[in-house]
């Protein structure tokens, strides 16, 4: 029986900030195609863990690999090509459309925009498509993120408090749209405050306190 794909090694991580440890030498390995929640206190590391496997932070010490890219010696373009990203924050223009935005992105990474009114049903804005991103909820302007995600289908999803801004029904949604992602052969990186609520999705558990990894169940 051959041995699982892995998306994610990282032996010893270290992420330093002005001397300041975000990560303090994180050793994790992550199976291609799963899901994965990491929990943890606020300024436990989630988020910096998420931005260390999207290229976003430097690895300041020990080893790690994301979707086949080194993070020490290779091209962050290249895994930025490879992962997608959801902050907080989406990084939309306020004056543009949230067709016109995905239009804008997809153009200028040279993916097609045919499918744009499709995802956009999908995450539950074809009503909000001629809507201005400055006029849509942070709930709305999170689904505007998945749909650009969707448009994408990276190898490696990283989703840094996806449910924050989410009623009941946003998360219920995220949660069918986690399963549908997995499905497809992709990989999920969730961060959170507490495990996911649906247990339908079996996702593998890593607690994060101080920068280090202090649990991790299945």
């Amino acid at each position: 029986m051959s041995s699982p794909t892995l998306v994610v090694e990282l032996s010893d991580a270290v992420v330093l900030v002005d001397g300041f440890p975000l990560l303090s030498g994180v050793t994790l390995e992550l199976e291609t195609g799963t899901l994965n929640v990491v929990t943890g206190a606020n300024g436990a590391g989630k988020t910096s863990l998420l931005r260390l496997l999207g290229g976003l932070v430097a690895l300041s010490s020990g080893s790690g690999v994301v979707s086949g890219v080194d993070l020490r010696t290779g091209d962050r373009r290249d895994l930025r090509r490879r992962v997608g990203w959801l902050g907080h924050e989406g990084s939309f223009y306020d004056d543009l459309s949230a067709k016109e935005n995905l239009t804008f992105a997809a153009k200028a990474l040279g993916r097609p925009t045919d499918e744009i009114a499709r995802v956009l049903d999908r995450v539950g804005l074809s009503s909000r498509t001629d809507t201005p991103a400055k006029r849509l909820s942070a709930g709305q302007r999170r689904r505007l993120g998945l749909a650009w995600l969707l448009l994408r289908r990276p190898e490696t999803w990283l989703l840094d408090e996806p449910y924050a801004t989410l009623d009941d029904e946003g998360r219920t949604f995220f949660d069918e749209l986690i399963g549908d992602v997995i499905r497809s052969g992709a990989s999920v990186i969730v961060s959170a405050h507490d495990p996911l609520r649906s247990n339908a999705l079996s996702p593998r558990t890593i607690t994060l306190a101080g920068g280090l990894v202090v649990s991790d169940r299945s």
